[in-house]
């Protein structure tokens, strides 16, 4: 028999889960204008955005991300096709998913996939790159990347309830790099950068991914293994890129912002 302490605790538990999630109907005040958006077929919205592009959305990013813990909403800085920004994320054409389905990946075997598919005469396999050293602190360095970002451009600030990065482009239904690799897969990816990298999800385009990085590699040897993990993520960024392998590893070194662009 279930005691009545125990009822009480699995109330509070699945309360804790709830919250733990974020809800998009208590919203943070503050907030420009925006609107929930319910992709199609889902029952419930998968993320908030504003209605316009804003000159000061890095201001809302920075405040939105300091308070993310207690909200359970990761902000985001979006963007989409040049010719239509705002439709991308107001058209409700995003393809949620659970993040149980992250939970599922590994992401040493997502990329180990990819990178036998990419390299199919070549027998070596693809290990992850060992975490990176750093005493800079991973959320400031996200913070001065959306500043830099804010500074340049304007976006269309966005919300989704997740507790990390990663999982907000899963949530959301982000399909940018639908043609190389899974949204799950990104995030699982994603995840593990966070953790040996510090990287961080700032900014979210069309088909294209920006993340802060506070513990890049820091000698060309680490580089290298760092830059096998990106070509099997995204060759797009050596294919139709830099173009060269060493040359993009080199760029690595010390680099606090990773970008990806999927052709």
């Amino acid at each position: 028999m279930v005691s009545a302490g125990e009822v009480g605790l699995s109330v509070v538990a699945a309360k804790l889960r709830r919250m733990s999630r974020g809800d998009l109907k208590n919203l943070p005040d503050g907030l420009p204008a925006g609107r929930l958006i319910t992709p199609e077929g889902a029952d419930s919205p998968a993320l908030w955005v504003s209605d316009e592009q804003l000159s000061d959305a890095d201001v809302h990013w920075a405040r939105l991300y300091d308070i993310r813990r207690e909200t359970g909403l990761y902000p985001l800085l979006l963007d989409g096709p040049s010719s239509d920004p705002i439709n991308l994320w107001h058209d409700e054409e995003l393809w949620p998913k659970a993040i149980a389905d992250i939970d599922a990946l590994d992401a040493a075997d997502v990329l180990a996939e990819r990178w036998r598919e990419l390299m199919r005469d070549d027998e070596e396999a693809l290990s992850l790159a060992p975490a990176g050293t750093t005493d800079a602190d991973a959320d400031a360095v996200a913070r001065h990347m959306a500043e830099g970002l804010g500074e340049v451009d304007s976006w269309i600030l966005g919300l989704v309830p997740a507790d990390r990065g990663a999982d907000t482009l899963t949530v959301a239904g982000w399909a940018g790099p639908w043609n190389h690799i899974r949204t799950v897969e990104v995030s699982a990816v994603v995840r593990s950068w966070e953790e040996r990298f510090g990287a961080r999800v700032v900014a979210v385009g069309y088909d294209v991914l920006d993340l802060s990085v506070a513990a890049p590699p820091t000698t060309i040897e680490h580089a290298r293994q760092v830059a096998a993990e990106h070509y099997a993520f995204c060759p797009d960024n050596i294919w139709q890129g830099i173009g060269d392998f060493e040359e993009y590893a080199s760029s690595l070194v010390g680099a606090q912002r990773w970008q990806f662009w999927w052709d």
